[in-house]
């Protein structure tokens, strides 16, 4: 049994009822968890379940922002399209995470599912008014953003002057801690993006990534596994290479 469905049977038997939120495995750690059931049934009276198959579109760069997600499964990726065509990952976003804060009336960037993924659609003018009665709400959707604001610093960080093991290592971990955050198991992690999106994020070819993955496995530091996943066998050399020690 995964560990959303553990998670999720956990929430049943404990609530001993079902409805959305009680089968919502990661409902501790998003949006909602400062929400009691009244509130939550406000928010549930808004909110639609959708389901995106892998590869689908969300929304596309320049769209009206006419709504916002909370992913519930899966995982997504926004990005940029650069003048030339190329396209830029600016970020990977997982179960816990909301998407589409926006503070303008179109969004700033494209979001594509990076494998079956499920989200909460909730209008984003409803959602508003809902956040002027609800201020538990709105808090937890500021401290969301500020965390968005950082994972933006972050990766300029990652593209300046950092090599390409250094830059992996910083990304291997920015995934475990992610996990972490979100209460899930952050070792081994799981790599639900192509070797082509993390290519795209950190500003390296599909080449250097293999290659340097590759060197990572050969030096003990890194083991990979079956279903795209990645032990981390030695987490603190791991945290020496991106600096962070």
């Amino acid at each position: 049994m995964s560990w959303f469905a553990v998670k999720t049977r956990e929430r049943n038997l404990q609530d001993g009822l079902v409805h959305p939120c009680n089968m919502c495995a990661v409902r501790d750690h998003s949006v909602c968890a400062s929400l009691d059931a009244d509130e939550q049934a406000r928010v549930n009276q808004i909110m639609t379940q959708i389901d995106m198959g892998d590869g689908s579109t969300i929304f596309d760069e320049a769209e009206p922002a006419t709504h916002v997600f909370n992913i519930t499964s899966g995982g997504v990726k926004v990005y940029k399209l650069l003048a030339d065509g190329r396209r830029a990952i600016t970020g990977f976003l997982f179960p816990g995470d909301f998407l589409g804060l926006m503070h303008r009336e179109s969004y700033a960037f494209s979001a594509e599912a990076l494998s079956a993924t499920k989200l909460c659609r909730f209008p984003r003018e409803k959602l508003e008014r809902l956040l002027e009665e609800m201020p538990k709400l709105e808090h937890r959707l500021l401290g969301l953003a500020s965390h968005e604001l950082a994972a933006a610093q972050d990766q300029m960080l990652l593209l300046g002057r950092k090599t390409a093991k250094e830059r992996l290592a910083s990304f291997f971990l920015l995934l475990s801690n992610a996990a972490r955050r979100h209460g899930r198991p952050d070792n081994p992690i799981e790599l639900t993006m192509s070797r082509g999106d993390i290519a795209d994020y950190l500003g390296l070819t599909i080449e250097t990534v293999s290659r340097t993955v590759t060197h990572l496995k050969r030096d003990g530091i890194i083991q990979l596994l079956e279903g795209n996943r990645i032990q981390l066998s030695r987490p603190a050399k791991l945290q020496e290479l991106a600096g962070l020690t």
